[in-house]
């Protein structure tokens, strides 16, 4: 899953750690987050969205190139 936490946060002028506390996570966390490595729960994720002034739907995107065989990412 893709998403734009570091855009947005750089973009609010805000830093990983100052995010990370508004959150209630660790800076690895936002780290790990921004890199792709962890997607968020989505109790992380409307809290993330809340902090960055925008929606779960606006800040995280489908990456469906890594869907196996047999999975179904259609969005209707």
């Amino acid at each position: 899953m893709r998403n734009d936490v570091r855009h947005l946060r750089e973009r609010r002028g805000m830093t990983q750690s100052g995010l990370a506390e508004v959150v209630g996570v660790s800076r690895q966390t936002i780290i790990a987050i921004e890199r792709g490595r962890f997607d968020a729960s989505l109790p992380l994720a409307f809290r993330l969205a809340a902090a960055l002034g925008t929606r779960v739907d606006e800040l995280f995107h489908v990456d469906d190139s890594g869907a196996g065989p047999g999975v179904d990412v259609t969005l209707t």
